[in-house]
């Protein structure tokens, strides 16, 4: 089966949407944060955990997993759910934006982006015809056409010449997707323009496909550029199809693009900030490190009622970032991700009862400032 889309609620006051999408995984509510785990692990926590902090979906990286283990690998061992212990949904990015942030190490061409692995220095290609067989064989529940990902302040001759190669680069995933288990996403690109974006929305989603992405965001432009050009950009797409926004972000990112009409999400954020010990909570950012934390009784987060939170000081997770012991990085880890699903729990909820928009000027300093 294909990947199936339901639009339950619209919010009254803002773009928000609430959506169930039907996996052969299993049902993800929306709008929902997918946890990464780019090499078949969201670093620090097993799926046991992620299961218990409500994670509906993770995504997997077709760049990483196509160099170590090898798709072959994985389809012989059950696929990558079977592999990873995983029983709920699964996506996987199609490789391009780790191709293009190679740089010199790659290069590109109408066939695809030939590169250099930053593992051992060997050669590959990674074509559109390549980049789905590579995912069809994981069995992800959704995966992505292989697109090009320029940075969002290139000139626009370049981004011109690279939405026409994208755009027949996902006529020729369309081609080689199989329709089997596996649902195919088409990606809108264009930077910061809204022709572009216009255009190549037009074009994309002109290919009948299971759901439609945003990318191209977070890469190098400012929070109030990337949330102007989503608000702008997300309406564009199918109403009745899902709409993910990759890479992307923060809470208040996050919280900005949901009220666009976002309903997927994924970013590496809360897991990287945990293992370097940035931590958000209800108050704020807090730098776990500091010397304002070393005699703190108090849990990380009092409104939190994640097992970080209910069992541990905020001198103790200190005290283990400090000595540098493992378990700072998932307790940490544990904590982040409670923090980010929780978060689009209660967007969920607020916009079955049409408060989005009140449920999001009540964050506050939840979604950014620093509180030590």
């Amino acid at each position: 089966m294909t990947v199936r889309f339901e639009l339950l609620h619209a919010d009254r006051d803002t773009g928000a949407r609430r959506g169930r999408l039907h996996t052969p995984h299993g049902v993800v509510e929306t709008p929902v944060f997918m946890p990464v785990g780019t090499a078949g692990s969201v670093k620090a926590v097993g799926p046991d955990e992620l299961r218990e902090l409500g994670a509906q979906i993770i995504l997997g990286n077709t760049y990483h997993l196509m160099l170590r283990p090898g798709e072959g690998l994985v389809r012989e061992l059950g696929g990558l759910h079977r592999f990873i212990c995983w029983d709920r949904a699964m996506l996987t990015d199609s490789g391009g934006f780790q191709v293009f942030s190679l740089s010199e190490k790659r290069n590109i061409t109408e066939e695809g982006a030939t590169f250099q692995s930053h593992l051992d220095g060997s050669r590959h290609l990674l074509t559109p015809e390549r980049s789905v067989e590579i995912q069809e064989a994981l069995g992800a529940d959704v995966i992505m056409a292989f697109d090009e990902c320029p940075p969002s302040l290139a000139e626009r001759a370049y981004l011109e010449a690279s939405l026409a190669r994208t755009t027949r680069w996902l006529q020729r995933c369309a081609r080689a997707w199989s329709r089997g288990a596996s649902s195919l996403f088409g990606i809108v690109q264009g930077g910061l323009h809204e022709d572009l974006r216009r255009r190549h929305a037009e074009e994309v989603c002109s290919v009948d496909l299971p759901g439609y992405a945003l990318g191209g965001y977070s890469v190098g432009e400012s929070p109030e550029a990337m949330h102007q050009s989503v608000a702008f950009s997300a309406p564009l797409l199918p109403r009745e199809k899902p709409r993910y926004l990759m890479g992307v972000g923060t809470p208040k990112d996050l919280v900005t693009c949901v009220a666009a009409g976002v309903d997927m999400f994924d970013c590496v954020l809360p897991t990287r900030c945990a293992r370097n010990g940035l931590l958000f909570t209800s108050q704020g950012r807090v730098t776990i490190k500091n010397a304002a934390h070393a005699r703190d009784p108090g849990p990380l987060d009092p409104a939190c009622a994640c097992y970080t939170c209910r069992t541990f000081s905020r001198a103790y997770l200190r005290h283990l970032f400090v000595a540098k012991e493992i378990l700072a990085m998932r307790l940490n880890t544990i904590h982040n991700l409670a923090f980010f699903l929780g978060l689009m729990r209660r967007a969920r909820e607020a916009i079955e009862r049409d408060e989005y928009r009140s449920f999001a000027s009540s964050l506050g300093p939840a979604l950014g400032g620093e509180v030590g």
